[in-house]
């Protein structure tokens, strides 16, 4: 913001940084339980290892609660003055 970013630039740049790092996660995550679905398979009680729609709410509970939990902070900092936030440092 000290260098001209208005507040809505800095809140939109944290939150797409936090839901980067879940993006690549989900992937990671859903890459690997494809892969060892039929380990657990036998564990499982009511779904079958490979559950589109089980999958699909999980990856979709993680991404609401991980933008909510960017996005706190992102409105925090674009709230913030620069000039407060420059002196601090």
């Amino acid at each position: 913001m000290a260098l001209g970013a208005e507040g809505t630039d800095v809140l939109g740049m944290v939150v797409r940084s936090g839901l980067r790092v879940v993006a690549v996660g989900l992937a990671i995550g859903m890459a690997m339980s494809l892969l060892f679905g039929r380990l657990i398979g036998t564990q499982l009680v009511g779904v079958t290892a490979f559950d589109p729609p089980t999958l699909a709410v999980a990856a979709a509970l993680l991404t609401v609660t991980a933008a909510i939990a960017s996005w706190i902070p992102a409105r925090r900092a674009a709230r913030i003055d620069p000039m407060v936030a420059l002196r601090y440092e």
